[in-house]
């Protein structure tokens, strides 16, 4: 179980003109939504309906239905036949709505599992590893089946603190006969390196397993990257696991035995696929002060219905709503792409920009996971602590930190007004933080996936122990962002949280484009767009 020390707020922050507005949020939607000009609260949040959300949730599942991915289930991933049917859709609706639509090009290392992985000792002691429960296969491809050999610098009985290099140095491999499994422990380097270093040394596989300090025990799932911090796709097939899997596996092999493995993994690789961003602008307000509204419309491991079809409705929906609407400021909404495999649609957009045009965008509010049924209410805020790990891994300036407050107090006000408990959250791991990270302002929602929902957040936001989504209550991880369960699907979404948390992004959204205070602020010169975006291929693997 993940352990997540939140900040959390319960302060009320009562906005009288807000309050008022909100009054008639729950109440039946006017005749003429489609026509008239929502500019205001009142106006807009009426008409966010849930007929309407559900009715773009059942497009975005009948679109990765009916374009399965390589493995054969339904499909909304990046570089795939779904996430561009899901781009051209979402296009679509925009361009109906009056928006001037592009399709942002960019490309990425694409990978895809064809088959579910395997994993087994054969002999001494016949056994089949539990995907997903005694090992996870890492992004590599290929089969192994030959004695395991463990890599110098092994480090047993594990230190108190980590201490193993173990694969980190080519000397690790002196004396590795080719052909034979490399056995490393984790520890010091990146796992690509280790990989690598085992390749060069004719490794025909590799089992990475846990060091063995605390907090370093359990099952493992990690990043390949190279010595650079670049990912990379290994041509024999890598598998992790926990310290007591490698230490009976080493202890075998130290009793003049050496386990006998079988490893296969099957997939489709391509380091140049293309990938799409959706920008739709909004015909009217200051070009000069631009907020960006957006989710990621990417999945990973399936349909991808919670994360992030969740979010990409509810700006979908926002952005209809407001199409009569002639703001103040300039309305960019994007659907990002390859948010999943690293924030890369959010990257490439923010390097593709002049630092002019960088310093054009005032402010983005980010939609990422909005229908969790077992469900936490997170606002972004850059200072609080990540939903994964619960530290807090960012330090911004006050013109950063400050202006993103506006949006986030916005968020708090509603929540208060109909009676919600929430809590702030870091933008890490979502495509705020690409914004966070040249200067530019930025809050968002989100409701949580994965494991585990804690009693304190029980306590605040009712609901059960264990995950977010998927079975609960349990602590089995749930369908987001977990390969080979195939369950992120429409059942994995509440529709009445999604109306609620759609409500309240409208909220931010409205009264973003209509600031003028803050925005008057956003033709100033922002950071360097050369700061590093993203550097982890995965936004909760580890990758060392």
């Amino acid at each position: 179980m993940l352990h997540r020390m939140r900040w959390v707020a319960l302060l009320c922050v009562g906005v009288v003109v807000t309050l008022v507005a909100l009054t008639n949020a729950g109440a039946a939607p006017p005749t003429n939504c489609d026509t008239q000009v929502n500019d205001t609260q009142a106006k807009l949040l009426p008409c966010i309906q849930q007929k309407d959300l559900w009715g773009y949730m059942q497009k975005l599942q009948a679109i990765a239905d009916a374009n399965p991915g390589p493995d054969g289930h339904p499909s909304r991933n990046s570089g795939e036949p779904g996430y561009k049917a899901s781009a051209d859709y979402v296009a679509s609706v925009m361009k109906a709505a009056g928006y001037d639509v592009t399709l942002q090009e960019y490309t990425f290392p694409y990978y895809a599992y064809t088959s579910t992985p395997s994993f087994s000792e054969v002999s001494p002691t016949a056994h089949t590893y539990g995907l997903g429960s005694e090992w996870n296969p890492g992004q590599s491809t290929g089969t192994a089946s030959a004695a395991i050999q463990p890599a110098g610098g092994i480090v047993l009985p594990p230190t108190a603190s980590p201490s193993s290099a173990s694969g980190c140095s080519a000397s690790d491999f002196n004396g590795f006969v080719p052909g034979r499994i490399a056995l490393i422990q984790r520890g010091t380097c990146f796992f690509g390196v280790k990989v690598l270093n085992a390749q060069a040394a004719g490794a025909s596989g590799v089992v990475i397993f846990n060091e063995g300090n605390p907090g370093r025990t359990g099952l493992l799932n990690g990043s390949l990257n190279d010595a650079a911090g670049n990912p990379i796709i290994p041509t024999i097939p890598v598998a992790f696991t926990s310290f007591d899997t490698g230490l009976a596996l080493y202890n075998e092999y130290q009793q003049g035995t050496p386990p006998v493995m079988s490893l296969s993994i099957q997939a489709l690789v391509d380091l140049n696929r293309s990938d799409w961003n959706v920008i739709a602008d909004s015909p009217g307000g200051d070009k000069n002060h631009t907020v960006v509204v957006d989710a990621h419309l990417d999945a990973i491991y399936g349909a991808g219905m919670l994360d992030n079809g969740s979010g990409s409705v509810t700006i979908l929906d926002i952005a209809r709503m407001m199409k009569n609407v002639n703001p103040t400021n300039h309305l960019r909404f994007i659907w990002f792409g390859g948010e999943e495999l690293g924030l890369l649609g959010s990257a490439a957009y923010v390097d593709s920009l002049s630092s002019s045009e960088l310093s054009h965008i005032g402010y983005d509010l980010d939609a990422d996971v909005t229908a969790t049924p077992n469900y936490i209410i997170g606002v972004l805020d850059p200072a609080a602590p990540d939903f994964f790990g619960g530290t807090v891994s960012n330090t911004f300036p006050n013109r950063v930190y400050k202006a993103s407050t506006i949006a986030r107090d916005e968020a708090v006000a509603y929540f208060d007004s109909i009676g919600k408990n929430h809590e702030f959250l870091s933008p890490t791991g979502t495509d705020a933080i690409s914004f966070n990270q040249v200067g530019i302002p930025a809050s968002g929602l989100l409701t949580g996936q994965d494991c585990c929902k804690s009693q304190h957040e029980v306590d605040l936001f009712g609901g059960s122990l264990g995950n977010y989504e998927g079975n609960v209550p349990s602590f089995d991880g749930g369908c987001v962002d977990n390969p080979f369960r195939w369950c992120d699907n429409l059942s994995n979404n509440d529709p009445t949280v999604l109306t609620f948390m759609s409500k309240a992004f409208a909220s931010m959204v409205v009264q973003m484009a209509f600031d003028t205070k803050v925005m008057s602020a956003s033709n100033n010169t922002v950071v360097s767009k050369k700061l590093p975006i993203a550097g982890e291929t995965s936004r909760h693997f580890t990758a060392k």
